[in-house]
């Protein structure tokens, strides 16, 4: 179990909040408990790991529309959304906005449990996955233009002849450049180089154009 990841329950109902948490808390989990969608939107955090437990039907803000206003900030935790009164409508809704779950209460601790485990795997991807895109970046940005012109091409699969009748440079040139860019993005083959630049496309954000 991750020490760094928790479950942070948003339900205004206080004694299934605070069963929920205890039982929670004694299978181990760091457990943080918001008596309101507002309460919880007040204290999150960009750097916020874990999980979110949802209620749907809340007072002043529903579970949805604290999904709406999370999602908005750019806020990406994973959230389970808890109901009793779960339809169909609702449930589609909450899933297209990101939800990985929608369990109708009373909910066993065994199906509580796997899906909060499942959301904590999908939190530590999405963050593996993030760090990956910043490192690409990161070494992106120590590329020329022309080094990013070069490195485009040749993940389109060019030759270095066709990328020097492309650019009007010298294969020589190419190879220097092509070298350059395998070494600064410390990439060992062209298809790992291709990976990196699905990741983080040359022109997207800061890298582009940089040198």
């Amino acid at each position: 179990m991750d020490e760094n990841q928790c479950v942070y329950i948003v339900d205004d109902d206080e004694a299934m909040r605070e069963s929920m948490q205890l039982l929670l808390e004694m299978l181990g989990y760091r457990v943080q408990g918001f008596a309101s969608a507002k309460a919880f939107l007040g204290s999150c955090a960009d750097d916020d790991r874990g999980c979110l437990v949802l209620d749907m039907r809340m007072p002043e803000m529903t579970g949805l529309e604290l999904q709406q206003a999370l999602r908005q900030r750019g806020y990406d935790l994973p959230i389970i959304f808890l109901s009793g009164f779960g339809d169909v409508p609702t449930t589609v809704r909450a899933v297209q906005l990101g939800a990985v779950d929608f369990l109708e209460k009373p909910v066993s601790k065994s199906k509580l449990t796997e899906r909060i485990e499942r959301a904590f795997e999908i939190d530590r991807r999405r963050r593996d996955d993030a760090r990956a895109v910043e490192t690409v970046r990161t070494r992106c940005a120590t590329l020329t233009p022309r080094e990013q012109q070069v490195m485009t091409l040749a993940t389109q699969g060019l030759s270095n002849k066709d990328i020097a009748r492309e650019l009007e440079i010298s294969p020589r040139t190419v190879e220097t450049h092509r070298a350059k860019v395998m070494e600064k993005m410390e990439a060992d083959s062209l298809a790992m180089l291709c990976n990196m630049v699905a990741l983080c496309p040359p022109g997207e954000g800061e890298s582009a154009g940089v040198g």
